[in-house]
């Protein structure tokens, strides 16, 4: 009973904070809400009282005014608003570009508050640490402090700030009861299943929670990163790391958001931008494993002038399933075979049945012919990607919700990329990148290596089925999987398709500007 009233209280306090930040029904909206909502919010907004810049506040579009109001709620919000940001799908494409620009900076806890849990987190090692220095930077989940060891090493220590992981807990449960709520309320909601979206976004920031995890997403892609050549990530001290504290080694360099300190460095612009690009695709494409939060202050010019990439809190992950069907979808539009395209999504369930092929085929067409004859720099993969949505809206595919990071990455590579050399030829700085994957999967050799997967496979499921047999009463002959079937399409997503779509552009424009 307690946990229910402390639920609802919560919500109604979430409820106040849109509603004064006119975010809960934004006025633009309201004429089309039922009658119901706008009497919830008219309510709302008498007790949730006046904004303090309500002349500001007006001019605000909609998206901004919720990152405000999100900001305002706290890490949990913040972190909800930062997954809306990749599902323009779901809240509109002006929407998802305001919550984009959500940022979780916050002030820092006071380093002497610290020490009782870094104490209780590492032991006696914490001496090592103690005091601590004040914050280099804070955001909603953890702050970094800067700590030169005794025998001179210098490091970054992330820590926890004090009860986040109960307090994240316990909103994300306020949130579930919510989503609930909703569904059963309004049953145009149920198409987007908001509490399983809740529960995608609380498993990530519970993720966020363990430092363990994100120190073996930095060692991961830090070797990635070193065998690449692209880039370089912190080292992982694994002797000051647990689930609050996260040791790395420091990284002296230049924040790329910090505009003034570039202009005072030389350094090659068109290297930096092709390095972004290539140390993106390189880790996504040859190993399944991305850096998902690829934007300007996550990455550094370093002492060399090269790519540093730091905060690994959040990665995204393609596997070998998902990786084939990007491949098969390349290849389709490489060779402009949209009916083809159109029924692999068919046959893996993307698109349902009720909608017609032909009709699916033509939009891909739509979609894909006008970037022929276009030099590579004249297409944006934001703009290709804000199409597709628009697919996706009129043929109702369903969208994984953890791969649409794949998409959110692409644009936040090529928007900084392009920031830093402005004339940068996307293609050309990615094709030996992609070219070798697309011959490595599609050529002869990853086609056997397929076949004997699959044949192993097979054989592994054909055993289990003859174990089983005598004591399930299985079929004598179990019906065999299609090809498609057998790339299970609860493992794909639309994300996929749409990196294998501005791949594909990138490759074919560079084809016809070769032959031009």
């Amino acid at each position: 009973m307690l946990g229910y009233l402390g639920d609802l209280w919560r919500l109604l306090r979430a409820g106040f904070v849109l509603a004064r930040h006119d975010a809960l029904v934004p006025r633009e909206f309201r004429a089309r809400m039922p009658l119901v909502f706008r009497i919830l919010s008219a309510c709302l907004r008498l007790g949730a009282g006046r904004e303090a810049d309500e002349g500001r506040n007006a001019r605000r579009r909609p998206g901004q005014r919720l990152a405000r109001a999100l900001v305002r709620l706290g890490p949990a919000y913040i972190k909800l608003g930062q997954f809306l940001a990749t599902r323009p799908d779901l809240i509109g494409a002006a929407a998802a570009a305001d919550l984009s620009e959500l940022k979780d900076r916050l002030p820092a806890v006071a380093p002497a508050k610290l020490h009782a849990a870094l104490s209780a987190e590492l032991g006696a090692r914490a001496r090592a640490l103690l005091p601590l220095p004040p914050a280099k930077a804070a955001a909603s989940v953890a702050q970094v402090h800067r700590i030169t060891l005794a025998g001179g090493e210098v490091i970054a220590l992330k820590v926890l700030r004090p009860g986040i992981a109960e307090r994240i807990t316990r909103d994300f449960r306020a949130l579930r009861r919510g989503a609930r709520i909703i569904e059963r309320m309004v049953p145009a909601s149920r198409r987007l299943a908001p509490p399983a979206l809740i529960d995608i976004v609380a498993r990530a920031a519970g993720r966020e929670c363990d430092l363990r995890m994100e120190a073996a997403a930095a060692d991961e892609l830090g070797a990635i990163y070193r065998d690449s050549g692209f880039a370089r990530a912190p080292g992982v001290i694994w002797d000051l790391t647990s689930r609050g504290v996260l040791a790395l080694s420091w990284v002296e360099g230049v924040a790329l958001t910090d505009r003034d300190g570039l202009a005072s460095r030389d350094f090659d612009r068109k290297k930096l931008a092709a390095d972004i690009i290539r140390c993106f695709l390189s880790s996504a494409l040859d190993h399944g494993i991305f850096h998902a939060d690829f934007h300007e202050g996550n990455l550094l010019l370093g002492p060399q002038n090269e790519l540093v990439v730091v905060d690994f809190g959040i990665v995204g992950r393609l596997g070998p399933d998902e990786r084939l069907y990007l491949a098969e979808i390349l290849w389709g539009f490489i060779t402009r075979d949209y009916q083809r395209l159109a029924d692999v999504h068919f046959e893996a369930g993307y698109v349902p049945a009720s909608h017609s092929r032909a009709e699916f085929a033509s939009a891909l067409r739509a979609v894909g012919e006008p970037i022929f004859g276009k030099t590579a720099d004249q297409v944006s993969m934001s703009r290709l990607l804000l199409q597709l949505w628009d697919v996706t809206h009129l043929f109702d595919m369903r969208l994984r919700p953890e791969l649409a990071l794949l998409q959110k990455t692409m644009v936040q590579a090529e928007g900084v990329a392009r920031a830093i050399d402005p004339e940068l030829d996307i293609w050309a700085v990615s094709r030996p990148v992609v070219e070798a994957w697309i011959k490595r999967e599609l050529g002869p050799t990853g086609r056997a290596r397929r076949f004997v997967a699959r044949l192993g496979a097979g054989l592994r499921a054909a055993e289990k089925w003859a174990q089983a047999a005598p004591e399930a009463g299985a079929p004598a002959h179990p019906a065999p999987a299609t090809p498609v079937a057998r790339m299970k399409p609860g493992l794909l997503g639309l994300g996929v398709w749409a990196m294998a779509f501005a791949l594909w552009g990138l490759l074919a424009l560079a084809v016809l500007a070769n032959r031009g």
